[in-house]
Parts: structure tokens; C-alpha cells; sequence
């Protein structure tokens, strides 16, 4: 494994803190009690939740962008692997990698800026829950997406690091969604249960 895995190289390390780092960003800055508990971002952004969503949205997307830089970056320092440079298997990454992007963007799509960006942290709330594509293939087509886009460009440059790196990313991405998916649940049956109760009052 070490011969096509270099781990004494620091961009591998610096690659997977950044991997680490963005969900945990996210998270704690929306979760947990910064942002829906303490209101911290809305009151940086004058009291206007949806300014607070929107600056968000810009710091994680300037996040992300970091993040595949210095993935770009630890691959270029990474020794390939024979077996990933076959013309087929090279080819393979195509696919993968239109896959991931169908998925991301047609997420960011259907959700909008605040529904893509944690808009329901901030009060911002969806009516109904998307069930339209990518919905309807995957339940989480954002970190879906976003994980064979890491495998794809592994594979298209044959690095082994780079499907270790993937492997950090689907498992952090599986953490997060442990965290993420209850709270957001959470969430909506509160509002749900508001309606219910504003129905009953207008009876």
C-alpha cells in the first residue's frame, strides 16, 4: 500500500483536514446552537435571516472550492497505480464523474440556494419535501454527487491516495448525515406541529 500511497506527504494530510473540516464547519455553525438555537449568523447579517442564509452559502461554497484544490494539489504529489491507468478503467471516471455532477447540480436545482445551504436552520422552510429527480434515486444526492466526483477524478488520474481520500469523504459524509438528517427531521414536525396547532385554534 505504501508503495502507491505516500503517506509522509503533507498535502495527504492537509487534503483529508479539509475533508474533515467542511461538514464539521457547517454543522456546528448551523446546528449546533449557533445558528437555529442563538440566531449567531442571522444577527451578523442585520437580522435578515435570508442575508445570513446567503452569506453561508458563500463561505461553504468558498469552502468547497478550497477543498478540491487541495485535493487537486495532494494528487499531484501521489504516485499512480498500473492498474488504474488501463484505457478502460481510465474511462470509467467519465461516467462517474457525469454522474456526480448530474446529482450536485440538479440538487442545488431543486432545492434553491436556502434549501441547498441549510435555509431551514435559519426559519427558512420548504412547503412539501422534494421527491422530483435526484430525489427520487437518491436520498442524498448532494454527498452522493460530491463522492463520485472524488472517486472520478481518482480514478481518471490512476492515484490510489485519491480513492483513499474518497473513502474520508463518504465516511465523513455518512457521520455528518447521522447528525444532520434527525435535527433537520426535527425541524419540520416542529412546524408541522405549529400548523396543527394554529389549524385547531382557527377552528
Amino acid at each position: 500500500m505504501s508503495d502507491y500511497i505516500d503517506f509522509s506527504q503533507p498535502s495527504l494530510w492537509i487534503s483529508a483536514a479539509t475533508i474533515l473540516f467542511n461538514p464539521t464547519f457547517w454543522n456546528i455553525a448551523a446546528q449546533s446552537g449557533q445558528e437555529y438555537y442563538n440566531k449567531t449568523i442571522t444577527k451578523l447579517f442585520g437580522n435578515n435571516p435570508r442575508y445570513g442564509c446567503y452569506g453561508l452559502a458563500v463561505t461553504i461554497f468558498s469552502l468547497g472550492i478550497l477543498r478540491d484544490f487541495l485535493y487537486d494539489t495532494a494528487l499531484a504529489h501521489q504516485p499512480t497505480h498500473p492498474a488504474l491507468l488501463t484505457p478502460l478503467v481510465h474511462l470509467a471516471a467519465i461516467p462517474l464523474f457525469a454522474t456526480g455532477t448530474t446529482l450536485v447540480l440538479s440538487s442545488m436545482y431543486a432545492l434553491g440556494v436556502t434549501g441547498t445551504y441549510l435555509g431551514d436552520y435559519f426559519g427558512i422552510l420548504m412547503d412539501a419535501p422534494v421527491t422530483s429527480f435526484p430525489f427520487n434515486v437518491s436520498d442524498a444526492p448532494m454527498y452522493h454527487g460530491s463522492t463520485l466526483s472524488f472517486l472520478a477524478t481518482a480514478i481518471w488520474k490512476g492515484k490510489p491516495a485519491g480513492i483513499f481520500l474518497t473513502f474520508v469523504v463518504a465516511v465523513c459524509y455518512s457521520v455528518a448525515r447521522r447528525w444532520e438528517d434527525p435535527f433537520t427531521g426535527m425541524i419540520y414536525t416542529k412546524r408541522d406541529e405549529e400548523r396543527k396547532k394554529a389549524g385547531n385554534k382557527a377552528l
